[in-house]
């Protein structure tokens, strides 16, 4: 008689809107924060880590007891390549931005080079090839390897209009979307064909979920107009959605967005968006979320990393947890886990406080 639940059946029962024995978890971590946590964990994985999971060996998510793996395919592999300026597979150039924290100097990676800046750079422009066979040899491995006990969910994140301002400027392009839209809209067609490509080789490898979506929100108001969303990126992500959930109707489709999107989230939900992440509770309240939505909507993250992870207590990050649990994952439906990647600023007792008061330990 089965005893236990695995990661993945402990994902599908929160999901399904069931409660688990514990809500599941997913951590990611910038390169310096895994390093840091690997020396404690006395691991000898020496790999470097990437924090939208392309590639990684996932022997730090396993050690910790997470849940939900990813792996990825597409731009956002592209952050965190190297400590110096580097230019990626697409043309865009990146810049290293040093800071300084009590564990020691990490690393921002910012795009300022943008190879469609010029007008007559985007008809001779080619997209790499999401075709090609090497990209999903790392999905390949971790199906192979952990798809049977583990949800895995396949990155296909900055989808649109991340990867599109990339190419050509953040502020040109939303000058674009006024002033030139026929410009604009093929600039947003090249991420968002390379991304669904993609996403559907993901989906024949069989994995979980597919993880979407741009931000598009920030602090105190989305960073562009609900009805200019709605125009823009809301087609391009109902044809997305639908595509994928042909492939396999079980599919479950995350949607990413720091900040404010509250005007936006009944769109989601019409076109298709399973799970909305990463819930920034600086941003937005979780209880009214789950109030409010918790019937047609599953949540990822929830755990501030603005605040409380790297700047509260032990008892802080306990008691954030614990109302988490009581709220937003109250008869299932989350996926607990701080809304970004655990930055080098984070005292190791907090971390821990986290995953302890997670897992009921």
């Amino acid at each position: 008689m089965k005893t236990s639940l695995t990661p993945k059946d402990r994902v599908r029962m929160a999901l399904a809107h069931e409660q688990p024995d514990r809500c599941p978890m997913q951590i990611s971590f910038t390169p310096e924060f895994a390093r840091r946590l690997r020396a404690e964990l006395k691991l000898d994985d020496a790999h470097a880590h990437n924090p939208h999971g392309g590639g990684n060996t996932y022997q730090l998510e396993r050690a910790l007891g997470e849940d939900m793996l990813l792996t990825s395919v597409g731009w956002a592999n592209s952050y965190y390549q190297s400590d110096q300026d580097y230019t990626d597979e697409w043309g865009v150039g990146w810049k290293i931005c040093p800071y300084e924290t009590p564990f020691g100097r990490g690393h921002y990676t910012e795009p300022r080079i943008h190879p469609l800046a010029d007008d007559d750079a985007i008809t001779r422009y080619r997209a790499p090839d999401p075709h090609r066979p090497e990209l999903y040899h790392a999905a390949e491995q971790l199906m192979r390897d952990h798809g049977r006990d583990y949800f895995i969910a396949g990155a296909t994140v900055t989808t649109v209009f991340e990867t599109a301002w990339a190419l050509r400027g953040l502020e040109q392009l939303m000058t674009d979307l006024v002033e030139n839209p026929e410009l604009a809209e093929a600039i947003l067609d090249i991420p968002f064909n390379y991304h669904l490509t993609a996403a559907k080789k993901l989906v024949g490898l069989g994995v979980d979920m597919i993880w979407t979506g741009d931000d598009i929100g920030g602090q105190t108001a989305m960073i562009m107009s609900p009805a200019m969303w709605r125009r823009i990126l809301k087609p391009r992500m109902a044809r997305y959605f639908a595509e994928l959930k042909a492939i396999n109707p079980r599919l479950k489709i995350a949607y990413h967005s720091d900040g404010v999107i509250q005007p936006v989230i009944p769109d989601l939900i019409e076109i298709g968006v399973d799970v909305l992440n990463p819930i920034q509770p600086a941003c937005i309240d979780p209880a009214w979320l789950k109030r409010t939505y918790g019937d047609r909507l599953c949540f990822w993250g929830s755990i501030d990393e603005q605040h409380t992870l790297p700047f509260g207590s032990p008892a802080d990050m306990r008691a954030e947890v614990r109302t988490r649990l009581d709220t937003l994952g109250k008869g299932g439906g989350l996926i607990i886990g701080p809304t970004h990647h655990v930055q080098l600023d984070t005292p190791m007792e907090n971390f821990h406080a986290m995953v302890e008061t997670i897992k009921g330990m």
